[in-house]
């Protein structure tokens, strides 16, 4: 039987569901979102449906169904698992021209819900020809392609374009989003940093203008203020852009400066934050930022700052990103403000990255036993870093006289 796919705006109408059981139950919410006028007709109905009309969201008429029940009625939903209920109410339906979906006999019915997904602005729906089992399984394979970037959405319409500051996680392109993965696959322009997820960079289209504005350890050869004025010049001119950025773009990431520079100039813009090296990298080392009993709580630093005021317990953890390069006058400092140096410490390299490495030492000898240490480098200093020996077999560095 051929059909006629349709999307019907319900809200304010009047729609009626037959019966209060599973089925009929799953209907009426899914009926409720959509802004319809739900009534239920049925003696009895499931304690789901017993809650929403108690808050006043679904009108009960506790009783059987009888012919009239459905003037006034735009659609309506029958499911009583009673067949001649439901077939009285299929030809009141037809007489009344109103659409009637009829819950486990599709061939008799005027009107058929499909499998349905949101993604985003995007609403996919899907009919199996029947077989609900079928739609299902088509709807899920589609919505997981937009929601990857697998089936790309290019070229939406956005007034002055859209900026989207997308974190990209530790490194590994496995832990970028997947709300990060569909906006490359939708993007005009990518402008990405130095510890961003490059390897997706092969997956964008050939059209797509990628911009390397990396940075370097005290060399960065695109100011920040270009940066910013890059991102709204080529929004402004219609286009998707992402900036992708390593961790997440609020943690030491600029994101914050990026998103009012793009305000201040009226340009859209969307967040999309991303897994933390900062805990991440870590995690992936056997080192937990904050562990029952070991730690309480944490600090992400930059190792640039002043450290004196941070909380001078083993129990809770300092990390400190992008401070390898002074490690050295770093340890001494919180020492000299009071920290122990015999709390554990580690260094993590190239985390996440084949050749990972960790040099797990102590706070007064860090320094020397990660000497040769590069970045990219996250710092760990606690109690907690105890527990890497636990999780992975890592081995303290021996002290170096």
């Amino acid at each position: 039987m051929s059909t006629f796919p349709l999307g019907l705006r319900l809200e304010g109408r009047r729609v009626v569901v037959v019966g209060g059981g599973h089925v009929a139950t799953r209907r009426a919410f899914a009926l409720l979102e959509a802004g319809a006028d739900v009534h239920v007709v049925s003696p009895a109905v499931s304690d789901s449906l017993t809650s929403a009309i108690g808050r006043g969201s679904i009108t009960w008429h506790e009783r059987p169904y009888r012919t009239g029940d459905l003037d006034g009625a735009w659609l309506v939903q029958t499911a009583t698992d009673v067949p001649p209920v439901d077939d009285l109410v299929a030809h009141d339906a037809e007489a009344g021209q109103i659409f009637c979906l009829k819950g486990g006999d599709p061939e008799r019915a005027t009107a058929w819900t499909p499998a349905v997904a949101r993604v985003d602005d995007v609403t996919i729906a899907v009919s199996g020809g029947g077989d609900a089992g079928r739609a299902s399984a088509l709807r899920d394979a589609v919505a997981t392609a937009l929601q990857t970037g697998d089936l790309p959405l290019r070229h939406r319409t956005h007034a002055r374009g859209l900026v989207a500051l997308v974190g990209g996680g530790p490194g590994d392109p496995g832990l970028l989003t997947a709300r990060g993965r569909r906006l490359l696959a939708e993007a005009d322009v990518v402008v990405f940093d130095r510890l961003a997820p490059q390897s997706v960079l092969a997956e964008l289209a050939p059209d797509v203008e990628v911009i390397d504005v990396g940075k370097q350890p005290d060399h960065h050869p695109i100011p920040q203020e270009q940066i910013n004025a890059l991102l709204v010049e080529r929004a402004q001119q219609g286009k998707v852009v992402v900036r992708l950025k390593g961790g997440d773009p609020y943690v030491f990431g600029r994101g914050g400066e990026e998103l009012l520079a793009c305000r201040e100039a009226g340009v859209e813009v969307e967040v999309v934050p991303g897994v933390t090296s900062a805990i991440a990298v870590a995690a992936n080392a056997g080192i937990p930022v904050t562990h029952r009993g070991v730690a309480r709580g944490f600090s992400v630093i930059t190792g640039h700052e002043e450290l004196g005021e941070l909380p001078r317990r083993g129990d809770h953890t300092l990390v400190m990103l992008m401070g390898v390069k002074r490690l050295r006058s770093t340890a001494e400092e919180l020492i000299a403000a009071g920290h122990d140096p015999h709390t554990p410490a580690a260094v993590i390299e190239r985390g996440f990255a084949p050749d990972q490495r960790t040099t797990i030492a102590t706070l007064g000898t860090i320094a020397d036993a990660a000497a040769h240490a590069k970045a990219p480098a996250i710092t760990v200093i606690g109690d907690v870093v105890s527990l890497a020996a636990a999780t992975t077999g890592s081995a303290a560095a021996p002290p170096t006289s």
